[in-house]
C-alpha cells in the first residue's frame, strides 16, 4: 500500500487588500499589542472569499481557506480551476515560498517546485551556472548536479545555448531549463504550475512523459494546468479549487466533469442572445436567439442518431451580403467543426428585420458528453466579422440510442460510426 508523503490540513493563507499596514497608528499598536500576548491578530478577522471578479470593501481576503488532501507515494493530482481560484497560493505555500496564516503541511522528504518562468535564474549567468544555482536553490549537492549535468542538458535541448548568459533566452528555453533541473532533482514530490504552457508542443510531449515516469519510480507529481486534456492524460486523482477553497476532490474525470459543470450553462434548450455582452463584430447584425431541437422538438439532449435542429434567430439593421457559420466544440472548447451556410449552397438573401433559419443535422453521430456551440456572421465581401459568439450556447448528447447496443463513455471518443462489415 502507498505511503501518504504529503498531508496537508485546514491550510489557509490571508493577504491584505490594497496598501499594508492597518491604517492608523492606533491598530498598529493594538496589533503588536495582541502579538506580545500570543493572541490573533484582532484585524484578520475582517476577511472576504477570494473572489476576483466582485470588488469588496474588506480589508483581508482569504487566497486560499481551510484546504485539506493527502498525497501519496507515485501519485499524480491535478489541481484545476479558474484564474484566481488560489492554485498557485497553494503551490507556493506547499513549496514553502510563503507561510499558511493557519494549518499545516507534513511532508516526507524533498519537494521540487516549477511555479514561474525563470524561477531562480540569475540572467546575467550561463545556462551551465544557472543550472548549479538553480540545482543548489532546489537542494542539490554539487556532486549530484555534475553527475546529472550532461543528462539535464540534453533533456532541456538547449546544449548549444548552455554557455550563453540566460538573459539572451527566450522564455520557452528558460522554461526548458528550469524544467530540466526540476525533473532531475531525486526529491519526492515534483510541483508543476502552468509553466509548460510556455514550450512548445514536442516539449510538453516531453515532459508528460518525464512526469510520468517520475511517478512510476515511487515519486510523486502536483500538476496545474488549464490545459484539461494534458490533466486528464496524466492525472489518476484531482482537486477542484473555486474561491480559494477545495470544493471536490476525487478521480480526474469526476473533478474535471465537476469543473466543467461549474461553467456550464443553464439546463435550458433556448438561449436568449439579444443582451449577451461577450461579443465581438461591427453589430449591423446580430444572433438574438438559438433554440436545440431534437428530431423536431425542442431539447438540449439528443442521442446518437437523432437529427439535430439548431434554429437561428437574427436581427438585421440594414441588408448585408452575409455568410453564417456554426462551430461545435467539446467541453474543453476544443473546435470539432466549423460549418457555414455555403458549404450547403444555402444563399442567405440580404434583409432587414428578424428572420429564423433551422440547420439540421440528420442523423447526428458524436460521441455521448457536453458540446459546445459558437455563432458568427461574417461580411461576406470583406471576411470582418459581423457578429461572434464563441460559446453561447451548450447540448449533451446521451449514452445509449436506438442504433447503440453498447455504453459509451466518452472519454472514449468523439465521433460514433457504424460502418457496413463484410468478409471479402
Amino acid at each position: 500500500m502507498s505511503k501518504v508523503i504529503l498531508e496537508v490540513n485546514n491550510l489557509s493563507k490571508q493577504y491584505r487588500l490594497g496598501q499594508f499596514g492597518t491604517g492608523t497608528i492606533s491598530h498598529d499598536l493594538n496589533r503588536i499589542w495582541h502579538k506580545l500576548r500570543g493572541k490573533e491578530d484582532p484585524y484578520l478577522k475582517v476577511t472576504a472569499q477570494n473572489n476576483r471578479e466582485e470588488d469588496t470593501d474588506a480589508k483581508y481576503v482569504w487566497a486560499a481557506k481551510d484546504i485539506s488532501f493527502k498525497l501519496k507515494e507515485g501519485e499524480v493530482l491535478g489541481i484545476i480551476g479558474k484564474n484566481g481560484a488560489g492554485k498557485s497560493t497553494l503551490l507556493k505555500l506547499l513549496s514553502r515560498i510563503t507561510g499558511p496564516t493557519e494549518g499545516s503541511i507534513k511532508m516526507k522528504g524533498r519537494i521540487s517546485s516549477l511555479l514561474e518562468v525563470g524561477t531562480g535564474f540569475h540572467p546575467e549567468l550561463t545556462g551551465r551556472e544557472n543550472i548549479f544555482l538553480n540545482g543548489a536553490i532546489l537542494g542539490m549537492t554539487k556532486e549530484e548536479i555534475s553527475s546529472k549535468l550532461d543528462e539535464i542538458i540534453d533533456f532541456s535541448g538547449c546544449a548549444a545555448y548552455v554557455d550563453t548568459p540566460v538573459k539572451r533566452y527566450s522564455s520557452g528555453m528558460i522554461v526548458r531549463l528550469g524544467f530540466a533541473v526540476a525533473a532531475h532533482l531525486e526529491s519526492e514530490i515534483l510541483v508543476v504550475d502552468e509553466v509548460l504552457a510556455v514550450g512548445d508542443l514536442a516539449f510538453q510531449k516531453k515532459c508528460i512523459g518525464k512526469m510520468k515516469d517520475i511517478s512510476k519510480s515511487g515519486r510523486a507529481v502536483l500538476f496545474v494546468s488549464h490545459n484539461l486534456n494534458s490533466v486528464a492524460n496524466l492525472c489518476k486523482t484531482g482537486i477542484l479549487m473555486e474561491n480559494g477553497r477545495l470544493s471536490f476532490q476525487g478521480n480526474i474525470e469526476d473533478t474535471i466533469e465537476r469543473y466543467l459543470d461549474s461553467n456550464a450553462f443553464d439546463n435550458l434548450p433556448k438561449f436568449d442572445l439579444s443582451t449577451t455582452k461577450d461579443r465581438e463584430g461591427t453589430a449591423e447584425m446580430q444572433y438574438q436567439s438559438v433554440e436545440i431541437l431534437r428530431n423536431g422538438h425542442s431539447s438540449n439532449s439528443i442521442a446518437i442518431g437523432d437529427d439535430l435542429t439548431l434554429r437561428l434567430t437574427i436581427k438585421s439593421k440594414q441588408k448585408i451580403n452575409s455568410i453564417f457559420a456554426i462551430h461545435f466544440y467539446t467541453h474543453d472548447q476544443t473546435r470539432l467543426a466549423n460549418i457555414e451556410n455555403t458549404d450547403s449552397d444555402f444563399i442567405i438573401e440580404p434583409f432587414e428585420g428578424i428572420r429564423t433559419f433551422d440547420v439540421t443535422f440528420k442523423d447526428f453521430r458524436l460521441y455521448p458528453g457536453k458540446y459546445k456551440i459558437g455563432l458568427w456572421i461574417g461580411d461576406n465581401m470583406s471576411g470582418k466579422s459581423i457578429d461572434l459568439l464563441k460559446f453561447c450556447a451548450q447540448f449533451s448528447v446521451a449514452d445509449g440510442s436506438k442504433i447503440v447496443y453498447r455504453s459509451l463513455p466518452p472519454t472514449s471518443g468523439i465521433f460514433y460510426y457504424n460502418p457496413d462489415w463484410h468478409i471479402v
